[in-house]
């Protein structure tokens, strides 16, 4: 197999990644250059073929994630996910053992229930939602 054939399939897998931006294709994109390297030594198709397999197979379990974490670390969390470390104001007493309690926050009315299980929380005190568990915010006492 000719050399170039492997810098063809670095541009497709490379134009791939572009297009989608699902971060899959640019580790075998590196395979392929790899692969390329070794024709260019004059290397055999197969061992070609197997560093193709190989580099692309190690650059996607090991930097995959690593990549994934820096590039995750700056979106900002849309929907309810937003609410999370937010403040609101009780407008009903929480109370999980009868399961009652209302929050206002950012305009409008959530269900809420108490981090502490036995606790509640009185009307008009202010809470920090702590986490969203199904249609509930889970809140503790703002202090």
């Amino acid at each position: 197999m000719q050399p170039v054939y492997w810098l063809i399939v670095v541009a497709v897998l490379l134009v791939l990644e572009i297009l989608t931006l699902g971060l899959t294709t640019i580790w075998f994109a590196g395979g392929a250059f790899v692969a390329f390297l070794a024709g260019m030594c004059q290397a055999p198709l197969w061992i070609q073929i197997i560093l193709f397999l190989a580099v692309s197979i190690v650059l996607l379990i090991f930097t995959r994630p690593i990549v994934e974490k820096h590039l995750n670390n700056n979106r900002e969390k849309t929907n309810v996910d937003s609410l999370v470390g937010k403040h609101g104001k009780v407008i009903e007493e929480i109370d999980n053992f009868n399961q009652t309690g209302r929050v206002m926050l950012n305009g409008m009315e959530w269900t809420a229930r108490s981090v502490s299980q036995e606790g509640k929380i009185p009307v008009e005190t202010k809470v920090e939602v702590m986490e969203i568990k199904g249609a509930h915010l889970v809140v503790q006492e703002w202090r």
